[in-house]
């Protein structure tokens, strides 16, 4: 069995890495290729070109790599056109994702089956449509996704996400960790302003603003910054002069599974955490790690959100748990002063985050099946013979 996959940003890698090697479990032999970051080439794809291109979000940031990534999104459906694999799976990244798709579609009958299925129910309800055109089958993270997709005329199973499956890591993890970076018994908190490029050199400047004032009560609290391997060092720039001694968790030093193991000791041993809006919030509930999330946009692409979003809350943790226990600072009210008042009001009462954190890990599978593993399983299951 041949498999093409295209992940475009780090929380793809993380299911693509997952899936394979729930594919790998399930079918010896397997092969693989297309792109991908550091744990998908950790199961055995060699990437065509560096999965970093495609990390791009919102309207202004695209438009000057548009016609580098139109090329690129040529590229790799002529690749899979010519490689005719069993199956595309296009995980995440829609943009660029579906428009590969739709050039493979056009030219084939390949079976097509996308990852994450869009959030149709918070905003553009039209997407389920157009991408019944182009996608057979879509895997679902969050357990209410399927109806939506089965109404556009696609098959679609809830297969929960990998971040369930993942170890929490315990005392000893903690205090090695703690060793490591010279913390000590110092509290810190963690400082996550996102994984592409964009979204950093947006919300660092006001992550340090907040951070200086929520630490100046707090004069014994560090701070750490994971970061992920193709924008450390602008992570590193931007943190220097931050309050708290930033310490920079870098993973290029590391290999995947060690890089992971660091990321869950830092999540766990942490007061609390100040994250960009995105799967991360999946993560740290995972480790059980009070959160603030903050998030702006470019103002084009705000205008536009603020017209088309439906909902409102944009933290997945709230939405499966279907409470609102985790603070938001979104869009105008991403300001260095709310978010200093929301961490205050975290870090005081840090327990209330628990009962939702722990209903989001039960619905997302957790204690079943590994998403991985299941994933694949319903890829094979539903195959032509």
């Amino acid at each position: 069995m041949r498999v093409f996959l295209v992940a475009g940003e780090p929380s793809g890698d993380r299911l693509g890495g997952a899936l394979m090697e729930g594919l790998k479990a399930l079918v010896p032999g397997v092969t693989f290729d297309g792109i991908g970051g550091p744990l998908m080439q950790a199961q055995g794809l060699d990437s065509r070109f560096p999965m970093a291109e495609l990390s791009v979000m919102g309207l202004v940031e695209v438009l000057p790599k548009f016609f580098h990534l139109k090329r690129r999104i040529a590229e790799t459906a002529q690749a899979v056109l010519d490689i005719v694999p069993d199956v595309l799976i296009t995980i995440d990244s829609p943009d660029f994702s579906l428009r590969v798709a739709r050039l493979v579609k056009a030219r084939s009958t390949l079976r097509t089956v996308h990852y994450v299925a869009p959030s149709v129910w918070a905003w553009r309800p039209g997407r389920a449509d157009k991408m019944a055109k182009v996608i057979d089958h879509v895997l679902a993270l969050l357990p209410f996704e399927p109806p939506y997709m089965e109404r556009a005329g696609m098959e679609c199973d809830f297969v929960g996400h990998p971040v369930v499956n993942e170890p929490v890591a315990n005392d000893a993890d903690q205090a090695a960790f703690r060793g490591a970076c010279g913390l000590g018994d110092a509290p810190f908190v963690l400082a996550l302003p996102g994984s592409r490029r964009g979204e950093v050199d947006r919300l660092a400047p006001v992550f340090g603003e907040a951070l200086g004032l929520f630490l100046r009560d707090r004069p014994e609290m560090r701070v750490v910054v994971p970061a992920v391997a193709h924008i450390a060092d602008t992570v590193a720039e931007h943190v220097r002069d931050w309050p708290g001694t930033p310490i920079v968790l870098d993973p290029r030093d590391l290999t995947p599974a060690d890089a992971s193991r660091q990321k869950r000791a830092a999540f766990a041993a942490a007061e609390l955490a100040l994250a960009a809006s995105g799967t991360v919030s999946l993560e740290l509930a995972a480790q059980n790690t009070p959160m603030v999330i903050a998030y702006r946009l470019s103002w084009l692409t705000q205008k536009v959100a603020e017209r088309l979003v439906k909902l409102d809350t944009v933290t997945l943790v709230n939405l499966v748990s279907e409470t609102r226990a985790v603070p938001e600072c979104l869009l105008d009210d991403c300001q260095p002063q709310t978010i200093a008042s929301a961490l205050s009001a975290v870090a005081e009462k840090p327990g209330l985050q628990q009962d939702a954190m722990a209903v989001t890990m039960q619905r997302l599978g957790r204690g079943g099946e590994a998403p991985g593993l299941r994933a694949a399983r319903a890829i094979l299951e539903r195959l032509p013979a």
